[in-house]
């Protein structure tokens, strides 16, 4: 087993269509026709690694694609192209990530330690623990729904650290609590680096990421800007939001209306040949690059868009119960049906023929 890596993310783009409403998705969802539906990319190639140990910072202006990535390393959400190879359990944190709103404190921790795979046994022995380091109260017997976002975050990140993963999926989990409680996640952070944990920490907090991030990865606007020692990357991030910040108000919107547009005519095909054209130039001599570059992009992507046959067979499907649901009503044989289907209709023709033949009898 390669264990250069804890965390691989290669060629991986993210696409979100733009329904206006739910109604507008189903609609599209069951449309046998190829109609054109507005689409976002929120990430738009992201390749890079995560060694053993390591903890790799997240930074980059809202919107950029750092909590669509951590998602997708995490395993909340799929990508749409490219390949997600993670060596281990993942634990993320972020805040009200994965806690019910209709349950207690206590009863979510116990279900999130439940789909971490630990028994109630193992729960039983940690739960003083979590309940300790969480400090939130008699509202630990309250649904979470009443929470406020640092309480939650407090909770999340209590079960988050005491389940024990092998990764853990920091993202923007530290920017709310008092100073008491960052500085037990910093603590408990640090105790994880010293065991050699692997690390993606999300967050807008420079000074945070200085602190705790061995390297740093700057998300911008869906690509990777770049990535390397935490020093220099913080260094040059700041350097932009400096000049961003000495734009007119005019200039800010129309950057970032230029950097929205490239993201909504980003071209998966353009950037697939792309990369093959790449890997070409490298290995002249090897006539399996395209081939490779599909399989790298699609071969571990579960498609969550219905293909035409499968469209066809729900319509076809969908027929058939609307179909049973009117001879059930109509209280007649399949087969008088098929024979005379504009009887369904208008019902009041069987019922006179029904009412004539037992007349005559």
């Amino acid at each position: 087993m390669d264990n250069s890596y804890k965390i691989k993310v290669q060629n991986v783009t993210k696409e979100y269509d733009l329904y206006k409403s739910q109604a507008e998705k189903l609609r599209a969802f069951f449309s046998l026709r190829n109609s054109k539906v507005p689409h976002f990319w929120s990430l738009m190639g992201i390749s890079l690694e995560v060694k053993p140990g390591e903890t790799l910072g997240l930074i980059g202006v809202n919107g950029s694609g750092k909590s669509t990535l951590s998602n997708i390393i995490s395993g909340i959400i799929p990508q749409t192209t490219g390949v997600v190879d993670v060596k281990g359990d993942t634990s993320i944190i972020a805040i009200g990530a994965g806690l019910r709103g209709n349950l207690t404190g206590l009863e979510n921790i116990r279900l999130k330690a439940l789909m971490q795979g630990l028994t109630n046994t193992e729960i039983d022995g940690l739960m003083d623990d979590i309940v300790s380091f969480a400090d939130i109260g008699d509202f630990l017997y309250q649904p979470v729904k009443s929470y406020s976002s640092g309480m939650k975050s407090r909770l999340g990140f209590s079960i988050a650290v005491h389940v024990n993963p092998d990764i853990l999926i920091i993202d923007e989990a530290l920017s709310v609590g008092d100073d008491t409680f960052y500085q037990k996640c910093v603590d408990k952070i640090s105790e994880f680096k010293d065991e050699g944990k692997t690390i993606v920490f999300v967050s807008h907090s420079l000074k945070q990421v200085e602190i705790l991030c061995d390297r740093v990865a700057w998300i911008h606007y869906g690509t990777l800007k770049e990535i390397g020692l935490t020093n220099d990357v913080v260094k040059h991030y700041r350097e932009f939001t400096k000049w961003f910040k000495t734009q007119t108000k005019k200039e800010k919107k129309h950057f970032q209306r230029q950097m929205k547009t490239n993201q909504k005519s980003f071209d998966i095909d353009a950037y697939q040949e792309q990369v093959t054209a790449e890997r070409q130039a490298a290995a002249p001599n090897d006539d399996n690059v395209a081939a490779a570059v599909k399989k790298d992009f699609y071969g571990s992507v579960i498609s969550e868009k219905m293909s035409w046959s499968n469209r066809i067979l729900t319509l076809a499907v969908g027929v058939v119960f609307v179909l049973a649901c009117l001879v059930n009503v109509s209280g007649r044989s399949v087969s008088d049906v098929m024979q005379h289907p504009s009887n369904l209709i208008h019902p009041e023709t069987v019922l006179h023929d029904n009412n004539a033949t037992t007349n005559v009898k």
